[in-house]
């Protein structure tokens, strides 16, 4: 199992419709061979940041499967028009 932490900075106002559109699109995402679950976190300190956690069968479930479908520009066109800056994002594996 990989976890992706995709860290989303969004801009002032747009919270709730990122919010929705998230909701809206995680669709996109789970219909991909390798997803498991995801789950979108929400700063109470800075309001605009928002990190989605999505876990992962494997990393190329995430980079292969994910992100070359049409599925992955379906997610972007959804979310994309919210950011304030590129998203972080990066894949981690248990230790402990």
């Amino acid at each position: 199992m990989v976890l992706e932490i995709a860290d989303f900075a969004v801009q002032p106002g747009t919270e709730d419709q990122f919010s929705a559109a998230v909701r809206e699109g995680v669709k996109f995402v789970s219909d991909t061979p390798g997803f498991r679950e995801a789950r979108l976190t929400h700063s109470v300190e800075t309001p605009t940041r928002f990190v989605l956690l999505i876990e992962w069968d494997s990393i190329e479930a995430h980079t292969v499967g994910f992100r070359q479908s049409e599925n992955y520009n379906r997610w972007r066109a959804l979310i994309g028009p919210f950011f304030d800056g590129a998203p972080r994002v990066e894949h981690f594996d248990d230790v402990l």
